[in-house]
């Protein structure tokens, strides 16, 4: 998703609950069914699907189905992109720049 696509607001609500970045944290790097994020963080199943709908929603994590089961991974592309919007937009006089 390109920049303009970024809700700043929708971004930020994103990441303004403590488990929705416990599961960020848990899908960087690898794949995770939601049995294996509802073990690790020992909440209900619902409130992992909900978390996982909303972090979907903005674009932070992207779903893979294989089989019978939907793997989830962060989308570290799309958070980079997000957190240099915030900064570009909030923060002009200091310019952002990812490097890969």
């Amino acid at each position: 998703m390109s920049e303009e696509n970024i809700d700043t607001v929708e971004f930020a609500k994103a990441l303004a609950d403590d488990t929705r970045q416990k599961i960020m944290s848990l899908c960087c790097c690898k794949q995770l069914n939601v049995t294996e994020i509802v073990d690790a963080l020992d909440v209900a199943q619902s409130t992992v699907s909900h978390h996982l709908k909303i972090l979907k929603n903005a674009g932070l994590v992207t779903a893979q189905r294989r089989g019978k089961e939907i793997l989830y991974t962060l989308n570290q592309r799309r958070l980079a992109s997000a957190c240099c919007v915030v900064a570009v937009n909030f923060a002009p006089d200091h310019p952002v720049e990812v490097v890969e």
